[in-house]
């Protein structure tokens, strides 16, 4: 189900924002931090098969929205990528999670001290290349002039729309400098522990529910045990 939750914006205030929630009170309570910008779109559908298979696993999971993302009323070029794991943080903290899961460049806004898993982590700057890549391609194909040098430049300066997505100055820069953080705490998963094809590699959001299944089974082992 959807609920709210008090997510703190960068005016200091705190506004609500919504999370996708399997929520009955279990001791572990998994928050899940998604991939960001299109292949969030592309990799929603196996985030949420994830969360159904350990929700019937009796791990209590939850999808929270970033600001600017989803069905968040915040504008998109106004965040900032401290911004985003402030809010990851906060809720974590809301929703007392034990754990945590994130999805590709969900690993750049990890919560101190939550133990877990991290599927395919990626660096901001490897996020940035390749939705300049496509705004390139695009560029062309309309008979425009456009490099990734100079979208860089701009978006440094100025922000810049990047595959449909305004990102601001702030949050371009944060996540050109961006590296996915050194964790004793959280396991990485590759693509190949899981089989199948690359999904946020795919021309449209696409399903694999045997790579759901091994992720689910992944976590829900080492949480409960074989016998879960």
């Amino acid at each position: 189900m959807y609920v709210d939750w008090p997510c703190p914006s960068r005016a200091g205030n705190i506004g609500e924002e919504m999370a996708l929630a399997f929520d009955r009170k279990r001791d572990k309570r998994l928050l899940v931090l998604p991939a960001l910008f299109d292949e969030a779109n592309k990799m929603r559908r196996l985030t949420v098969e994830v969360m159904r298979r350990l929700n019937m696993s009796g791990i209590d999971c939850f999808l929270p929205d970033l600001p600017g993302c989803n069905e968040s009323l915040a504008a998109l070029e106004s965040q900032t990528l401290e911004g985003w794991r402030a809010a990851a943080t906060a809720a974590a903290d809301h929703f007392a999670a034990t754990h945590l899961l994130t999805i590709r460049a969900g690993a750049l806004l990890a919560p101190d001290g939550l133990p877990g898993w991290r599927l395919a982590p990626t660096s901001g700057r490897q996020v940035l290349r390749a939705m300049l890549r496509s705004r390139t391609i695009a560029a062309k194909e309309a008979g425009r002039d456009e490099t990734m040098e100079q979208l860089s430049e701009a978006g440094r300066t100025m922000g810049v729309e990047l595959a449909g997505w305004p990102l601001g100055a702030a949050l371009f820069a944060g996540l050109e400098q961006a590296a996915v953080p050194e964790s004793p705490m959280l396991t990485t998963v590759e693509q190949s522990d899981l089989g199948g094809g690359v999904l946020w590699l795919r021309a449209e959001p696409d399903e694999d529910p045997d790579q759901a299944d091994a992720l689910a089974a992944i976590i829900a082992v080492a949480l409960l045990g074989d016998g879960h």
